[in-house]
């Protein structure tokens, strides 16, 4: 039973400590999709999801007004679409995210995650095209996200897709370099790609969910930090316990706002993600929950070891308050979303380097970092194979959301707009790692995957 005082705690979280639901995300499968007529698989698509997610939006915004909760976003992830064209002839994917920008358009939602393949082992027939249709599809929509999942434990890491998604990157930030390359935030690289993730640009349905499903993610980086600001002084015991205890009633929030757009919409209920997701709002961020542990800014050393004390606390208190846990669960750290980091990324405190160790113990990876628009797809390829190495070696999921700017050097700010926020171009190793990429081929898979 939740009793008054909960309540009014939550109603204060919400006021003063940025807590909200981050988004609800319908997933929906596609499979039932395919045709050997691209027109008719396109067509089968959109009455598809305008049928199943019609009321998506309109039960998420009943549900915000009946319960004082604020859902920021109403998403939907689809079957992977690499999976659903292959069944045609049809070598224009591009056709495909226009179906699902229609669609996205037409029930209301800001994103539609899905544009995505799965090639961590190699490619099948038409991935290697569908890869290369990506720049052309991110610049081409608007509400549609493209992932590649690129490594996994169990596989070990496609290089020969590593290198391919250094040069969609770059191709991606050309076509969109007269809105910041801003096609690039909508396009992630996977190692351990997860399938019941509700946050973008990642999600998709995948293959192993059932036909529909309702997932949440609830973010309270200000609730987390305003707890842990009562705890100066105190040893990390006292931290860790002060975030688990937090964690729980976040978590709680999440739970019900799933349960009751279950229920509301007919849709199984998923899973709750328990990741921090900051955004560039003052007060909202994951950098400063660091500091509030006794760094004097986010990058110094003590950083990675604070993010993992968070990272494992969250999930933690978070287990025992919702019945399904999953999606990427941990804390984000996004550095264009998160005005910590980008305050310690200007100030030369936080490098790509200290962020890519902090990514060995928090949720993802490289993410929302904008680069100088004349670096190699092969740097960036190097970028991605680290990524993956971290999360197959640790058995986690990692990921690079990269952007180079056209035209934007070391230095210079670019904005995004809305939560992608803004972020200072930050420097990159110049040494090159060309010939180590060209190699192709796949690196092995870990002794640590043979767990049979």
């Amino acid at each position: 039973m939740i009793n008054p005082s909960e309540i009014l705690e939550t109603i204060r979280m919400i006021r003063e400590e940025h807590l909200d639901v981050r988004t609800v995300t319908l997933g929906i499968s596609l499979r039932d999709c395919s045709h050997p007529d691209a027109s008719a698989a396109q067509e089968k698509i959109l009455q598809k999801i305008t049928h199943v997610a019609r009321d998506l939006v309109r039960v998420c915004e009943d549900i915000a007004v009946e319960y004082g909760i604020p859902i920021i976003n109403k998403r939907i992830a689809v079957t992977p679409i690499s999976l659903v064209a292959q069944t045609n002839e049809q070598s224009d994917f591009v056709e495909f995210a226009r179906t699902l920008d229609r669609a996205a358009r037409t029930v209301g939602v800001n994103f539609l995650g899905g544009y995505s393949a799965l090639v961590h082992k190699g490619y099948a027939k038409g991935e290697k095209e569908f890869l290369d249709s990506i720049p052309k599809a991110m610049a081409e929509t608007e509400r549609v996200c493209a992932s590649v999942n690129v490594a996994t434990t169990r596989s070990g890491i496609n290089m020969d897709a590593v290198r391919q998604m250094g040069e969609v990157i770059k191709a991606t930030a050309q076509l969109t370099k007269d809105r910041n390359c801003i096609g690039c935030a909508r396009l992630v690289v996977f190692a351990n790609a997860v399938e019941d993730n509700p946050f973008m640009a990642g999600a998709f349905h995948g293959i192993g969910e059932p036909e529909c499903a309702i997932n949440v993610g609830v973010s309270g980086p200000g609730v987390i930090r305003a707890a842990l600001a009562k705890t100066r002084g105190e040893p990390f015991d006292v931290v860790a316990e002060t975030i688990k205890r937090t964690a729980f009633k976040i978590t709680r929030m999440g739970q019900l706002v799933a349960q009751e757009a279950s229920a509301r919409l007919n849709v199984p209920f998923g899973i709750v993600d328990l990741s921090l997701a900051p955004t560039p709002a003052v007060g909202d961020s994951v950098a400063r929950i660091l500091e509030e542990m006794g760094l004097e800014a986010c990058g110094v050393p003590g950083t990675t070891a604070a993010l993992a004390l968070l990272t494992d606390a969250v999930k933690k208190g978070g287990t025992m308050a919702s019945s399904h846990v999953g999606g990427l669960s941990g804390a984000f750290i996004p550095v264009s979303e998160d005005e910590g980091m980008i305050e310690s990324v200007r100030k030369g405190i936080l490098s790509l380097e200290k962020l890519e160790a902090m990514s060995s113990v928090c949720s993802v990876g490289l993410d929302m970092i904008a680069i100088a628009g004349d670096t190699t797809p092969e740097t960036i390829a190097a970028l991605i194979a680290d990524e993956a190495a971290i999360g197959v070696i640790n058995n986690k999921t990692t990921a690079v959301r990269i952007i180079p700017v056209i035209g934007k050097s070391v230095g210079d700010m670019v904005e995004f707009g809305g939560l992608l926020g803004s972020a200072p171009i930050m420097s990159i190793q110049p040494h090159s790692s060309e010939r180590f990429i060209h190699r192709g081929g796949r690196i092995p898979a870990p002794i640590n995957s043979l767990r049979n």
